[in-house]
């Protein structure tokens, strides 16, 4: 309310200039705020160590690195700071030499006290346990030698508290507390709620977040920020940040360190993250990707990548789902059948037990090669690997980077990747992200809004320590800066909704007591500590939906798959094709579909969605390319030369984009989408808008172009959606104007349409539950038993049955937030349509043509047949690229 008030004020009493100054101002006290930190050379950190300190540093490492040369003066004197530094520059001693140093000297002077000094939190329970195994060898080093120096001092105590921690630890701990405590976000909350065991925080001098980036665009970062300002509520301490890859790195120091008094924390930056040199290559299996044989390619596919690892010593290979590492691990060692060579599988879904097996044989050097999705993405200690392979593209600038910097872990080792493409589209793809990455451009990271279902989690936290009121909990909750422009009205809503009794008919009971008219709420209850303690944190619970024929059971699909299924939509299982038709609970109902081929794809639950900035720049290659074979450059040589193709890769893209061009006249880009029809063999119109911008975008303007279509002209329309576009079907004999389909969606209407689309879909449904959960209104345990997912779901729908009758119901109004800006982007959405509208953006048509222009093939073989019809999807692709050839062939 506030905010509003000002910008009215600053429109009706002053002009622009002194708008002009004010921004001005406004935006001096951030970059004052958030500023470059100061690089120290060698001798000047020496002389601030203690003397046996510096000794173990000389004798181990000798020199420091870059991001130590920055960080380690600046942490001694309390400062916040940002540490951005690839993997294997010695983040990990930039960020806690200084803090052991202050330690060590407090233990010299027998002022070391029997409380936890610097809360360490990390993301991955591996990576803590990593730290944990880092601290503990340096610190006896560093104790021998300084008692070889005649200084005895009592032990630097370091420990880790997780979910996997032992009551028995626990209370060790809680007598004997360690002064460096390991842990992890969730955690984190649960400890600051234990009555016994949060004194020991009460004086915190020091929070490291690593992997900052891995949580600033989730939950989980909107829910750690409100612990950190919880933490530091009448206290102060430095808050530090770690990432090897970060984009824009101010925004993250913002996150980072949240705001006090509405004014943004001081923070300094130390980004050398360019410091690790990188080798990036992309490769081709076979010589052409439209028309080689499935089976063939795949076979390259496997002999390729056995040649790469033969080649290097240790090499992790990436897929893009975890049943890709499944067959990639599978079929490289019956290539090594009766060879003494360990290949390896590592992903979420393999027990905690296989995982660990795994990681040990890389670090000791037995694992000849792993296969793996993103679970080894972040930087958990895994060896000496020489070579990273990327098994098809990675989505994103920012994830080529992390992927393939896990390789060359030792200081200046130069971090080597391979991308091995599956076809034209990701050829192109792969290639312009492995440009943008040794040009170390990065996806820019969407810091989390304000999720009202995590602030409700931390209220009802809140609640349980004491009696708050309500402008001192606000005016806390607004210092974690994704909650930087809550209102006071949303606030008070989630008050309203925690102390309210209008869901008890749908036993949602209040978790709080709230006195408007005094301004104060506190805890209520005795159950409601056990509720919140069992709860706490922001990772959904996931399940398998069991499908069902009627009563004959046919087998199982993911939630995040079921989340994209329409009444009527068509996919494979078993091997067969079904038509959607309900969902009860955690079951789906399905119809025999003989016959009819897949409008969703099985892997697009679990896919890896383009980013909107390495669309982007794939946007503008394509624009290039089109300006050059306009004017006929030597285009091969170009590519060779700028994106280290060979060179038959190289013809391979020039081909592409030679035939699309000849074949339409017309390339699409960023600042260009191309709109074109074609009719199917049973006359179905289809519309495919060629559009570069990210699968999140696309998947908003698909559904909402979709929803006015359908509304247009009284019929339903199909989505099919990829990375490059999206294709809308409508039914036999229905047909729309192309270019009033083109116009017929504006920007300002955009999340109401959106918000109709999702009108009972289980996409709603599903994410109402997390949020749900998230806030405390439907339990996933009560009084020590588990609440079957099933009955969460049943209780679920009835909740939200309810409560979308109440205008603003904070978590039905959060579940449409996390739709639109989480699981898709609606931001950007709009940018696109608001683009379209002034011109900015330019919209072609292609009609009349007898089969769909190259770009729009890969996208057609989506609906034509499913992953594991790959033969028939081959054959489609090889028989439109012959009929556009013959086309070409033609006419010249």
């Amino acid at each position: 309310m506030r905010s509003r008030r000002l910008s009215f004020r600053a429109r009706g009493f002053v002009g622009s200039l002194e708008i002009s100054k004010l921004h001005n101002y406004l935006s001096s006290a951030i970059i004052m705020a958030i500023r470059t930190a100061h690089e120290y050379n060698d001798e000047e950190i020496y002389e601030r160590l203690e003397p046996y300190i510096g000794e173990w540093f000389r004798r181990t490492f000798g020199a420091f690195t870059p991001p130590q040369r920055y960080a380690i003066i600046e942490i001694m004197r309390r400062r916040n700071m940002l540490v951005c530094a690839p993997t294997g520059t010695g983040k990990t001693f930039a960020c806690f030499l200084g803090i052991i140093n202050y330690l060590c000297k407090l233990a010299r002077d027998a002022k070391l006290e029997d409380r936890i000094y610097c809360l360490y939190i990390s993301p991955l329970r591996a990576l803590g346990n990593d730290i944990y195994r880092n601290l503990e060898l340096p610190l006896a080093e560093i104790a021998k030698i300084a008692k070889d120096m005649g200084t005895e001092m009592p032990s630097i105590r370091v420990a880790t508290r997780t979910g996997d921690t032992s009551p028995r630890e626990k209370q060790r701990m809680l007598y004997h507390p360690p002064h460096i405590l390991i842990t992890t976000p969730e955690t984190a909350a649960i400890i600051l709620n234990a009555p016994k065991f949060s004194r020991h925080l009460a004086n915190l001098e020091y929070v490291i977040v690593d992997e900052v980036h891995e949580v600033a665009d989730s939950k989980r970062g909107a829910h750690l920020s409100l612990t950190l300002e919880r933490l530091q509520h009448d206290k102060d301490f430095a808050r530090i940040g770690m990432s090897a890859t970060i984009s824009p790195v101010r925004e993250v120091a913002k996150f980072l360190v949240g705001r006090k008094n509405e004014k943004l924390r001081s923070c300094l930056v130390a980004d050398v993250s360019h410091a690790k040199p990188f080798e990036i290559e992309v490769v081709s299996p076979v010589k052409d990707l439209v028309l080689m044989d499935s089976a063939e390619a795949t076979a390259s596919m496997y002999r390729c990548i056995k040649d790469l690892v033969d080649k290097h010593r240790s090499t992790l290979i990436f897929t893009n789902t975890r049943s890709g590492a499944e067959r990639v691990s599978y079929h490289l060692s019956r290539l090594y059948a009766g060879e003494d060579v360990e290949i390896g599988a590592h992903h979420g879904s393999l027990s905690r037990e296989t995982r660990v097996g795994v990681e040990e044989g890389l670090k000791e050097g037995r694992m000849k090669a792993v296969a793996c999705s993103s679970s080894l993405e972040l930087g958990i200690d895994i060896g000496a690997l020489d070579l990273c392979i990327l098994v098809g593209s990675p989505k994103s600038i920012t994830r080529l980077i992390q992927r393939v910097g896990r390789s060359g872990h030792e200081f200046l080792a130069k971090a080597k990747g391979r991308l091995i493409v599956l076809d034209r589209d990701d050829l192109v793809e792969g290639a312009v992200l492995a440009r943008c990455a040794l040009e170390r451009k990065l996806d820019d990271v969407q810091i989390v809004g304000a999720a009202l279902d995590v602030l409700a989690q931390h209220i009802v936290g809140m609640a349980l320590e004491k009696k708050w009121g309500v402008k001192e909990a606000y005016d806390l909750v607004k210092g974690a800066y994704p909650y930087r422009n809550l209102s006071e009205e949303n606030f008070r809503s989630i008050l309203e909704y925690l102390s309210g009794s209008e869901l008890e008919g749908r036993k949602v009971y209040p978790k709080i007591w709230y006195s408007p008219s005094e301004g104060v709420f506190g805890r209520r209850g005795r159950t409601v500590r056990g509720i919140y303690m069992t709860h706490v944190g922001t990772i959904p619970s996931e399940t398998s939906i069991h499908v069902y024929q009627g009563r004959r059971w046919i087998g199982k699909i993911d939630e995040p798959f079921l989340e994209r299924l329409y009444k009527g939509d068509v996919f494979v299982l078993g091997g067969k094709t079904w038509v959607f038709k309900h969902v009860k609970g955690m079951r789906a109902y399905v119809e025999d579909a003989f016959g009819r081929s897949p409008t969703i794809p099985s892997w697009i639950g679990e896919m890896l969605p383009l980013s909107f900035d390495s669309a982007v720049e794939i946007g503008k290659f394509r624009a290039l390319m089109r300006r050059k074979i306009a004017s006929q450059d030597k285009i091969i040589d170009w590519l060779r030369g700028e994106y280290h193709l060979d060179k038959g890769a190289a013809k391979q893209i020039y081909e592409y984009f030679r035939q699309q061009y000849s074949y339409a006249e017309k390339i699409p880009s960023h600042e260009r989408i191309l709109c074109e029809e074609y009719f199917d063999s049973l006359g179905r119109q289809n519309i495919i808008f060629h559009a570069l911008y990210g699968r999140r975008t696309l998947d908003a303007l698909s559904r909402a172009y979709a929803y006015k279509i359908g509304r247009e002209y009284h019929t339903n329309v199909a989505v099919t959606i990829s990375d490059n576009g999206f294709i809308l079907k409508l039914p036999v004999r229905k047909r729309a104007e192309l270019r009033r389909v083109t116009k017929i969606l504006k920007s300002e209407e955009m999340e109401e349409v959106l918000r109709k689309t999702l009108r009972r879909t289980e996409l709603l449904k599903r994410r109402f539950r997390h949020c749900a959960t998230r806030g405390l209104m439907v339990l996933r345990q009560y009084k020590g038993y588990e609440i079957k997912m099933g009955r969460q779901q049943r209780s679920s729908d009835v909740v939200l049955s309810a409560a979308s009758k109440m205008p603003n119901f904070p978590i039905v109004e959060e579940t449409h937030r996390e739709i639109l800006e989480e699981v898709m982007d609606i931001r950007h959405a709009k940018e696109v349509l608001r683009g379209m509208e002034n011109g900015k953006i330019k919209v072609d048509l292609v009609e009349g043509l007898p089969v769909p222009t190259p770009f729009a093939h890969n996208l057609i073989a989506l609906q034509a047949a499913d992953v594991v019809l790959m033969e028939s999807r081959k054959e489609l692709l090889r028989e439109l690229h012959r009929r556009v050839l013959e086309y070409i062939g033609d006419r010249t």
